[in-house]
């Protein structure tokens, strides 16, 4: 039978509603919080992740975006900015899945992963817009092939390694020290079972234990500052997560 999910969150921030609204709809905003992001700015334009297409364009009050994979499933994505007291803003954002068909049997996960790793982004989103906003961005990006068997184990190892140890929590300050990379101070602004974010004075670095969801272990780093090669740091953080968690 037919499906549906929506997720709705009202996410309170610090910036105004024009700086959220490119932070949303901006390659260079969702480089420093979610990924990269490329949107054409009218309604029917294509958005890159998916690739969906634009059906409200309000800058800065609203933008939504709907993807369909022509086999009954949709997906919906919209934010919409509102002023908020103080100078911030409060960005409404719901995810409105429809699947008109017979959905798989996994489909209960994925909204359970969808709902996790929205508010994770979404907090990040936070972080960026307080700390990096307005500054060069780059996205960094390397995973594992497979799921782990010991999923956990295999997540607690890989923090193990940047030095984030087991009774390390949110608040924390923590010398991140990859194998191979310079070491810094840094912040743990995250961490529960599935995601950790390490905050330092150029990135946000994020760690994703993807295997609750039978997804492989992953890092998303965003960076901050001029020059940043791209290429070459997805090299260096794909060949230490393959070392680090073979």
């Amino acid at each position: 039978m037919p499906a549906e999910f929506r997720l709705e969150r009202d996410v309170a921030l610090s910036a105004p509603p024009q700086a959220v609204w490119e932070a949303v709809t901006t390659a260079t905003g969702t480089r420093g919080w979610l990924y990269a992001m490329d949107v054409e700015p009218r309604v029917g334009g294509t958005v890159s992740r998916g690739p969906a297409t634009v059906t409200v364009w309000d800058p800065p009050r609203g933008f939504a975006c709907r993807y369909a994979d022509g086999t009954g499933f949709s997906n919906t994505l919209t934010y919409e900015p509102r002023a908020a007291d103080g100078g911030g803003s409060v960005l409404g954002m719901s995810i409105h899945w429809v699947h008109e068909g017979e959905p798989d049997d996994g489909w209960d996960l994925r909204a359970d992963a969808a709902t996790h790793y929205a508010d994770f982004y979404h907090h990040s989103l936070r972080e960026y817009l307080t700390h990096f906003r307005g500054e060069p961005t780059a996205y960094i990006r390397a995973d594992r092939p497979a799921a782990a068997e010991d999923g956990p184990g295999q997540f607690a190892r890989v923090l193990r390694a940047i030095g984030v140890g087991d009774d390390t929590a949110t608040g924390d300050k923590v010398v991140f020290a990859p194998d191979g990379m310079p070491s810094r101070d840094a912040v743990v602004d995250h961490r529960d079972a599935n995601f950790l974010g390490l905050r330092t004075d150029d990135g946000l670095y994020r760690f994703f234990n993807g295997t609750a969801w039978h997804w492989p272990l992953w890092i998303g780093h965003h960076r901050f500052g001029p020059g940043i090669d791209t290429d070459e740091e997805t090299r260096t953080w794909s060949a230490w997560l393959e070392a680090t968690a073979p």
